[in-house]
C-alpha cells in the first residue's frame, strides 16, 4: 500500500514499517513552487510547528518598538516592565534567521525580574487554533507540537541570557540561575497536561543543548528528569515526546539512551555517532537525522549516494526518518531535496 506523507511519518514513529523511508523539511525552509509540489506529490512531508497553549504575563507590562537598519532588516526592541524594574531585548529580522543583540539579563540586579515574569505567566490552552490548522494541512504535512525548551536551557537559548553569561553566573551565582531553573521547572508543569490533553500527536521538548557546554552530570541532573516527567504525562494520553539534538552529542548518548524520549529529532551523524552506531546505542528510540548540513554543497549524485548509505547503515528502517531542520543553500535547495528523494526511492523498505 502507498502510504501518505504523513501516514509514513506517523508510521516510523511508532516504529511500524513504511513503504520507503520518510522525508521531512520545516515549513520554513521551503516556499510553494512547482518544484515543491513535485516534491510533496513523490513523498516530501512538511512539518508544521505550532504551539497548543497560549502563554501571557498579566502584571508584566510589554511593549515593542519596531526600526529599519539600513540593510533594510526589521530591528525589534521590547520593553517587559516588571515591579523589580524593566528587561529589555533587540533583535534583528531577516529573511533567514533572527539575530539577538540584547538579551534580558544584564547584571545580577535583572533576576528579580526575570524571576517575577517567569512565575507571572498564565497557561491556556489554544486547541481549536492547532485542531484547524491540521484539517486545513491535510496528509502532506504532520503538525508538531511545541514545549518550550527545557528548565535550564531556557536560560541559554532563549531571550533570557546570553551563554557566556550564563557560564560565568553558574559559577558565581548558581543559587539565583537555580531559582530561576525551579521556576522554569514549575512554568512548564503547567504545560505538560495542557500538551497531553490537546489535539495534537506529537510533541518536542526544548533542544539545541550543547553538551561539551551543559556536561554529562548536569544534563542527567536537569534534563533528564524533566524529560522523563514531561514523558510519563504524555504517554498516559497516548501521546510521543522526543527532543531536537543537533550538537554533538557523544558525551551524552548514554544519558539520552536511558530517557523516556521517544524519538531523538535534528541529530547530525556528521557530528554524533554514526547511524549505524546510534542504532545501537538507541535501540528503542525513534531516529530522525537531519541530512548533514556539512555535505550539502556536494554534487547531486554525492548526495544521493550519501542518502542510500544513511539508509544502509540504519537497518531495520522501521523507526528511521530523514528530515531537513538546518537551512540548505537557496541556489541548491530544490536540487538537493530532489537528490535526497531520490536516494530515497532506490531502497526498499
Amino acid at each position: 500500500m502507498i502510504m501518505t506523507p504523513r501516514q509514513r511519518v506517523f508510521t516510523a514513529l511508532h516504529k511500524g514499517k513504511t513503504d520507503k523511508v520518510p522525508f521531512t523539511v520545516y515549513e520554513k525552509m521551503i516556499s510553494q513552487c512547482t518544484v515543491e509540489r513535485e516534491l510533496r506529490n513523490r513523498g516530501l512531508c512538511i512539518v508544521k510547528r505550532v504551539q497548543s497553549y497560549k502563554t501571557h504575563t498579566p502584571n508584566v507590562q510589554v511593549k515593542s518598538s519596531h526600526s529599519t537598519t539600513l540593510q533594510g532588516h526589521q530591528l525589534v526592541k521590547t520593553i517587559y516592565t516588571t515591579p523589580f524594574g524593566d528587561l529589555t531585548t533587540l533583535t534583528e529580522a531577516t529573511d533567514d534567521t533572527t539575530w539577538r543583540h540584547e538579551l534580558m539579563y544584564k547584571t545580577p540586579a535583572d533576576y528579580k525580574a526575570i524571576l517575577f515574569l517567569i512565575q507571572d505567566t498564565i497557561v491556556e490552552p489554544n486547541y481549536d487554533e492547532v485542531a484547524r490548522v491540521v484539517t486545513d494541512l491535510g496528509e502532506d504535512f504532520v503538525v508538531r507540537d511545541n514545549f518550550p525548551l527545557e528548565p535550564l536551557q531556557n536560560l541559554i537559548s532563549s531571550n533570557y541570557m546570553k551563554m557566556e553569561d550564563f557560564c560565568i553566573e553558574w559559577m558565581e551565582h548558581r543559587d539565583e540561575i537555580l531559582k530561576l531553573y525551579d521556576a522554569f521547572v514549575e512554568l512548564a508543569r503547567k504545560i505538560y497536561p495542557v500538551v497531553a490533553n490537546g489535539p495534537l500527536e506529537f510533541a518536542n521538548y526544548g533542544g539545541n543543548v550543547v553538551p561539551q557546554i551543559i556536561g554529562v552530570e548536569n544534563f542527567e541532573k536537569y534534563y533528564v528528569p524533566n524529560y522523563n516527567e514531561a514523558a510519563e504525562i504524555l504517554h498516559k494520553k497516548g501521546k510521543l515526546i522526543g527532543t531536537h539534538l543537533d550538537a554533538d552529542n557523544t558525551l551524552i548518548m548514554s544519558a539520552v539512551a536511558k530517557t523516556k524520549l521517544d524519538y531523538i529529532e535534528a541529530y547530525d551523524p556528521s557530528m554524533s555517532p554514526s547511524v549505524k552506531d546510534v542504532r545501537r546505542i538507541w535501540p528503542d528510540k525513534v531516529l530522525w537525522i537531519n541530512w548533514q548540513s556539512g555535505y550539502q554543497l556536494k554534487p547531486p549524485k554525492e548526495i544521493q549516494k550519501i542518502t542510500v548509505d544513511l539508509i544502509e547503515d540504519a537497518k531495520p528502517l522501521e523507526g528511521f526518518i530523514i528530515g531537513i531542520t538546518e537551512d540548505i543553500p537557496k541556489d541548491r535547495l530544490h536540487q538537493n531535496l530532489t537528490a535526497i528523494i531520490d536516494g530515497i526511492d532506490t531502497v526498499v523498505c
